[in-house]
């Protein structure tokens, strides 16, 4: 009896003890992955600025930088394509982005070739929740896009129902359906912002955290290829010291504890002077006179001749509007997103090659062209040697076709 008794204890103890060493394990194994942030040898990169849900516009800058076809299939072969954060809000297509991107990755992976979806401070916000505490940020569109289909599709069946039992009874408004779903899920996003606890935000929270969330989080928040760091906000002297792989792990522990819903020990994640949200080295408020030490400091720790980053919208007309601290660092939140259209934003794309040549799609490229300007004056040269032959060469040609003439009805 006494036998039986110890053996009941020693099970109810080792299932306790078996949950939290898996709950350990977990944490210990996205702390110690290793997620590869650093590469050499690169010849092309593409690097995209902050998209907040303008699907279309990406594609437009895919197609235009020629790394896809018309049936949006990896065209870029080697090429890294490296998309700096901030797909999510503002816009409505964030789901429509990060479907393709999980194709095109496997896509690029098999030429060779390499996509890096870093994340930004609106990946960070709505992975632990807070992004619907803002009116402005998560659209009715991505709500109900992250939304389970089966809860989206009952609610809307009871909606139809509704709708359907009112006609029966001759008060059905002459309303389309498309608009009484969509009023719905306005009110629905209303409520969901109002309360934390409101259950369909804990459903938008929870299904876009296991379908989309993990697979962020074996994404990077800074990389370096060759000798340039990409990061959405930037890097502030604080974290320069640290090695990228800390900072890549700090981060994905860190996040993973706010999707767990037991954030400790917060280090990185909402500072202000962190890799997703430092604004210094691109707000227009800081003098570059003023900063150019801790520049030069910040990048000496990286053991990195530039940075790119985003995070800061700004209007560009000219490559030169890119650059900051003597073209150390670039900045490509260029309003790409269509909201950001009547502030001056437009899609658009830096371009790196091989020898550290920095050009910027579409403004140094030909309409439907991905080779730079340049190649204009290359061919335009091409065509200036051959054009003085061309008169004698049209000469020969007209006196042959004149002798076949004369010959045919003369002969």
């Amino acid at each position: 009896m006494k036998r039986k008794r110890m053996k009941q204890a020693i099970r109810k103890t080792q299932i306790p003890l078996l949950l939290a060493f898996i709950i350990f394990a977990s944490f210990v194994h996205l702390y110690s992955a290793h997620v590869q942030c650093e590469w050499t040898g690169v010849e092309k990169i593409v690097a995209v600025g902050d998209l907040h849900g303008d699907y279309d516009s990406f594609i437009k800058i895919l197609k235009g930088t020629g790394l896809i076809d018309k049936d949006l299939h990896w065209t870029g072969g080697k090429i890294h394509l490296v998309q700096i954060g901030d797909i999510m809000d503002r816009g409505p297509k964030a789901k429509e982005i990060f479907d393709l991107l999980m194709r095109l990755e496997k896509e690029a992976e098999a030429a060779g070739g390499k996509i890096h979806v870093l994340l930004g401070n609106h990946e960070e916000m709505n992975l632990t929740g807070i992004a619907l505490d803002r009116e402005n940020y998560v659209t009715v569109e991505q709500f109900i896009a992250f939304l389970p289909e089966s809860f989206r599709e009952k609610k809307e069946i009871k909606i139809k129902k509704g709708i359907e039992k009112r006609a029966f009874k001759k008060t059905f408004s002459d309303v389309s359906l498309d608009q009484k779903l969509r009023e719905y899920w306005e009110s629905a996003l209303k409520k969901a912002i109002a309360d934390r606890k409101d259950p369909v935000r804990i459903e938008y929270q929870k299904n876009f955290n296991e379908k989309y969330g993990k697979w962020l989080l074996e994404h990077n928040a800074v990389i370096k290829i060759n000798d340039i760091i990409f990061v959405h906000g930037g890097i502030s002297e604080r974290f320069s010291t640290w090695k990228l792989e800390e900072i890549n792990n700090r981060i994905r522990l860190e996040l993973n504890s706010f999707m767990r819903g037991s954030p400790t020990n917060i280090l990185i994640v909402y500072e202000t002077d962190g890799p997703l949200w430092y604004r210094d080295l691109s707000s227009p408020q800081t003098k570059e006179e003023d900063l150019k030490p801790e520049v030069d400091k910040i990048l000496q720790n990286l053991g990195a001749r530039y940075m790119v980053a985003a995070h800061t919208p700004r209007v560009i007309k000219t490559k030169d509007d890119m650059k900051r601290f003597d073209g150390r660092i670039w900045i490509i939140d260029t309003g790409i997103s269509e909201v950001y259209r009547s502030s001056g934003g437009r899609p658009a794309a830096l371009i790196i090659e091989n020898d550290y040549k920095f050009s910027v799609w579409p403004l140094d490229f030909e309409e439907k062209d991905t080779h730079p300007i340049e190649w204009k004056a290359y061919f335009q040269g091409k065509i200036a040697i051959i054009s003085p032959c061309l008169p004698e060469a049209i000469g020969c040609i007209l006196k042959s076709a004149l002798r076949r003439v004369i010959s045919f009805y003369g002969g």
